[in-house]
């Protein structure tokens, strides 16, 4: 299938409208405390989208109303604000800043439905990432669009293995499911690529708990570390990119997060050009013209780029939606299961059946001064993102331990 328009591709034809006229998506995300600025982001991202959906018709005839609830990134809150989206009557509920609060999510979407028959929620999982949410955690009514950890350590270890310069790494991680995947892929990995490389320090930290890292960055210079290892994100990734600035602290870093809003700029600040390296679904200066002009409108409207995971996991419920002619989870769900789209940043995006997690091309990127004709710089710092590798998303597959009760 040939990538049309994105715009396009996003919002398909109506057909006649039902009783409700709404069709309500509750994103319960950080919107306070040490993530907010991560969930205030995503945020954009959904009204943005839905605007756009909303401006072509809608889907079946209603529009989208995205609904806001602060879960504060905390799984006990994200479950208070889960019920009451439920109480107003979403039947798609959004997350993905923190696998803590997906894990808590899925399993309670799970136990609601079963409570509940007809009035079943179905969630989507822009970016919680902890590969057990699609092994042992899997359930039939979490869908997730986003590589999670397994994939893009494998793509960043990949990467890793031919750089000699590699001797010593340390790892330094948030202490809650995902920070502790990454921690264990990365020893795994490395170890299987490239046993030589020492390990010289492992740290695991709260999540959005520290607010100086300079006792962290003391030890990884006092390490000898040639190279850093980190799944961090948000406030956790820019404030110890801060303090190793601070410090003068000369190390590769090797991310999964760097990206994210804030990020950039924490890089930029260390002033090592092309010496932090992320392991993404999108490279912006090297994707197709259509995605760059839809990055280029968001990022004049928002001030930060278009993060694939948010258009991808909206496109594919526009289709959902309106090839089953119905937007109850229970066909949403049936029509998840198995899709094939194309890809916002490129390639073919595909939701395997077994565990309802999307594979999509992979990219390698370092951060530094723009390329002549590169089109995006990030935050206003001068810099941006250069693609220096690629995975083809069939090369991303890898095997699930998933065993999923279905309805």
């Amino acid at each position: 299938m040939k990538t049309g328009s994105i715009a396009a591709a996003l919002f398909l034809l109506a057909a006649p409208a039902f009783a409700d006229d709404t069709i309500k998506i509750a994103y319960i995300d950080p919107l306070s405390g040490g993530g907010a600025l991560v969930g205030e982001v995503g945020l954009k991202h959904f009204h943005y989208l839905a605007d756009q959906i909303n401006a072509a018709g809608g889907l079946n005839g209603k529009t989208i109303e995205i609904v806001a609830f602060d879960g504060k990134a905390n799984p006990q809150e994200s479950l208070i604000q889960a019920q009451k989206a439920a109480d107003q009557g979403a039947r798609i509920i959004t997350q993905g800043a923190g696998s803590s609060v997906a894990a808590a999510l899925s399993s309670w979407v799970t136990k609601y439905n079963e409570r509940n028959p007809g009035k079943e929620i179905v969630y989507l999982n822009y970016g919680a990432i902890d590969p057990a949410l699609t092994n042992d955690k899997c359930a039939y009514w979490h869908f997730r669009f986003d590589a999670h950890t397994d994939i893009k350590m494998a793509a960043l270890t990949t990467f890793m293995k031919d750089r000699s310069s590699i001797k010593k790494v340390y790892l330094i991680n948030q202490d809650y499911s995902y920070g502790q995947s990454v921690q264990r892929d990365a020893r795994a990995m490395l170890k299987e690529k490239r046993p030589d490389i020492e390990i010289v320090g492992d740290e695991l930290h709260p999540l959005f708990k520290v607010t100086d890292f300079s006792p962290y960055i003391a030890k990884i210079k006092a390490s000898g570390a040639d190279s850093v290892i980190t799944g961090n994100w948000g406030q956790d990734f820019a404030l110890l990119l801060k303090a190793a600035a601070g410090a003068g602290l000369q190390t590769d870093w090797y991310t999964t997060y760097a990206g994210l809003i804030g990020g950039p700029t924490a890089v930029r600040q260390t002033g090592l050009s092309h010496r932090v390296f992320v392991a993404s679904v999108y490279a912006p200066n090297t994707a197709p013209a259509e995605a760059q002009a839809m990055d280029a409108d968001f990022r004049g409207k928002s001030g930060t780029a278009l993060l694939p995971p948010y258009v991808n996991e909206m496109r594919v419920l526009a289709k959902a939606i309106t090839d089953a002619k119905a937007d109850d989870a229970k066909s949403i769900a049936a029509q998840l299961e198995g899709l094939k789209l194309p890809s916002y940043e490129g390639g073919e995006l595909v939701m395997r059946s077994d565990d309802h997690q999307v594979f999509q091309n992979m990219f390698i990127a370092s951060f530094g001064p723009l390329d002549p004709g590169a089109k995006f710089d990030e935050e206003g710092t001068g810099w941006g993102w250069k693609t220096i590798g690629s995975v083809n998303g069939a090369d991303t597959v890898v095997s699930t331990t998933c065993k999923m009760e279905r309805p």
